[in-house]
């Protein structure tokens, strides 16, 4: 897709892993996920209306 091949990622795996220990690799990748759930629900939902978008519709009935 972005011309990472197996190599690169693998390169990539072992940068992370020098900065930031085994230890925290599983932390690392629990707050990702997170935040991607996070993400597709806020981009899923249906945007809620809020009181004053309520008040715009009645004044203009």
């Amino acid at each position: 897709m972005f011309g990472i091949g197996m190599p690169e990622l693998l390169i990539i795996l072992v940068i992370i892993m020098i900065i930031f220990g085994a230890g925290k690799l599983p932390e690392i990748g629990a707050g990702l996920g997170k935040g991607i759930k996070n993400f597709k629900k806020a981009t899923s939902e249906p945007k809620q209306d809020t009181e004053k978008d309520k008040e715009k519709i009645s004044e203009d009935d």
